[in-house]
C-alpha cells in the first residue's frame, strides 16, 4: 500500500509540476493586452490595475494555462518531441518609446525612441 501511495504521489507531482512550464498562451495574451492598453492609454491602464481588472484576468489566465494550454503543449507537443519547446509570439504593439528585455541588450531602464 505504501508503494502505491508513493507511486501515485510521484506521478501526481510529475504531472502537475509539468503544467507550470509551457508557452503560457493565456497569461501572455493578457500581458499583450496590458501592454497595448498601457502604450495607448497609461491612465486607463493604471485604473485597470487599481480596480483590479488586469490582475484578476492574469490570475484566471494562469489557471487556464495550468490546466489546459500548458499541460496540452507540454505533454502532447513538447515533452517527447526532442526538438525544444513551443515559443510564444507576442503581439506587435507599435510605441513611440520602448524598453528592451534584460535578456536582450541587458540595458536596465534604457528607453529607446523619442
Amino acid at each position: 500500500m505504501r508503494r502505491f501511495a508513493l507511486a501515485v504521489a510521484l506521478l501526481g507531482s510529475l504531472t502537475m509540476t509539468s503544467c507550470y512550464s509551457g508557452p503560457h498562451q493565456l497569461a501572455r495574451t493578457v500581458d499583450d493586452w496590458d501592454r497595448e492598453v498601457y502604450v495607448n492609454q497609461p491612465w486607463i491602464n493604471a485604473v485597470l490595475h487599481i480596480i483590479p481588472v488586469i490582475p484578476f484576468a492574469r490570475f484566471g489566465a494562469q489557471i487556464g494555462d495550468f490546466f489546459v494550454t500548458d499541460a496540452y503543449t507540454f505533454w502532447i507537443k513538447d515533452a517527447f518531441a526532442g526538438d525544444g519547446g513551443t515559443g510564444f509570439d507576442h503581439a506587435d504593439v507599435p510605441a513611440k518609446r520602448t524598453m528592451g528585455s534584460l535578456l536582450g541588450d541587458g540595458k536596465f531602464l534604457h528607453i529607446s525612441g523619442s
